[in-house]
C-alpha cells in the first residue's frame, strides 16, 4: 500500500495546520495594514469624560497650565 501526504489522517492534519496557518499569517497582515485598531483610541462611539475634553483643551493650547490645574482640581472635588 502507498501512504502520501494525502491519505489517511496525516493529510487531514497537515491540512488543517496548512490553512490554520495561512489564516493566522492573514489575520496577522490586516492587523498590521491597520495598526490604529490595535492601539487605544477613544471610541468616536463613546462621548469623551470631562477629564479626557479637558486634557485635550490643554494639549490645542486653548487653556492656560493654571487653568488646567484649576479646572482639573474642580473635577476631582466635585
Amino acid at each position: 500500500m502507498m501512504m502520501g501526504f494525502g491519505m489517511g489522517l496525516w493529510g487531514i492534519l497537515l491540512m488543517i495546520v496548512f490553512w490554520g496557518g495561512l489564516v493566522a499569517l492573514a489575520v496577522w497582515l490586516v492587523g498590521l495594514m491597520f495598526p490604529s485598531a490595535n492601539q487605544d483610541t477613544p471610541n468616536p462611539n463613546q462621548p469623551l469624560s470631562a477629564e479626557e475634553i479637558l486634557k485635550i483643551r490643554f494639549a490645542r493650547g486653548e487653556i492656560t497650565a493654571d487653568e488646567y490645574k484649576q479646572m482639573q482640581n474642580t473635577l476631582r472635588s466635585g
